[in-house]
């Protein structure tokens, strides 16, 4: 009796054990329907974040430069195949299918994570969220599993110097501009029941508050292809994952220790506290 106890007891463990490792591998899926901003913060660094964590992920960005949520909700209404729809595999590698609707994507996976945004000039203008963003999200509700969870993107602001006819809206100021998209987006997600923010415009934010300043993006608006998509990539890691970012082991190649201090810092203060900036004491020579 003892020893068939023993084997039953050996037996119980194993599953365990076995149902750990299967969890570990467990494809998390991740969907943004987005724009150029989706665009600098999944299509790159996101998939190897996770895979330096043993994290399987598949990651889709659907894409059309500029899209706002208006837009959105027409190409739902119309069932319009106007999206170049990005698709990261487990393997790592982007492959691109054009003329794709959203309903063809979101039927494409059984998507864990689908994240929805507002087109950067209109990102601190709530009236434009409330306008469009209940309609969207009932479009994409009934046509996920009860599972999925959707998350809004919360955007950054421009550089002080960015030429952007958008920046006009918040006065030609940054701070303006990113504490409006702040406050529209927590407005937005408390009044649309959307429980995961990610906190992208408050970690480039963060970022700009170190050594590195106002350098995060390449053409006054769009992330620098390193440092400033790195930050973003890094916030959506942890925000998704709950894995503290600082000390992760990846970093795209040509990006110093201090500059992947910076984004991890940046990222791990944002997801604490989302809406507000975080001073951050690191400069190039103490890293």
């Amino acid at each position: 009796m003892k020893q068939y106890r023993n084997v039953v007891i050996c037996m119980c463990i194993l599953l365990l054990l076995a149902g750990g490792v299967y969890a570990q591998q467990k494809t998390v899926r991740i969907l943004a329907i987005g724009n150029s901003f989706s665009q600098d913060a999944v299509e790159q660094y996101l998939h190897e974040l996770a895979e330096a964590e043993g994290i399987s992920t598949i990651i889709g960005n659907m894409f059309i430069g500029g899209c706002s949520l208006e837009r959105h909700v027409k190409n739902a209404r119309d069932n319009a195949p106007a999206y170049a729809y990005r698709k990261i595999g487990t393997d790592g590698k982007k492959r691109e299918k054009g003329k794709m609707s959203l309903e063809a994507v979101l039927a494409d996976e059984d998507w864990d994570y689908v994240s929805l945004q507002q087109a950067s000039p209109f990102s601190g203008m709530y009236e434009t969220y409330e306008a469009s963003l209940p309609e969207l999200i009932e479009y994409v509700k009934v046509r996920l599993p009860k599972k999925t969870k959707l998350m809004l993107h919360q955007t950054w602001a421009y550089a002080s110097t960015s030429k952007h006819s958008g920046f006009k809206n918040y006065n030609c100021n940054q701070l303006t501009m990113y504490q409006a998209i702040a406050d529209a987006v927590k407005k937005a997600a408390k009044a649309n029941k959307i429980k995961i923010v990610i906190p992208s415009g408050t970690a480039i934010q963060n970022a700009r508050t170190s050594f590195i300043g106002d350098h995060l993006n390449r053409d006054g608006y769009h992330l620098d292809v390193k440092i400033g998509r790195y930050t973003a990539a890094c916030t959506w890691f942890e925000r998704i994952f709950k894995h503290n970012v600082v000390g992760n082991p990846y970093a795209p190649e040509g990006l110093d220790e201090a500059r992947k201090a910076v984004a991890q810092k940046a990222a791990h203060a944002a997801v604490k506290h989302p809406y507000k900036v975080t001073e951050l004491s690191i400069t190039n020579a103490n890293q």
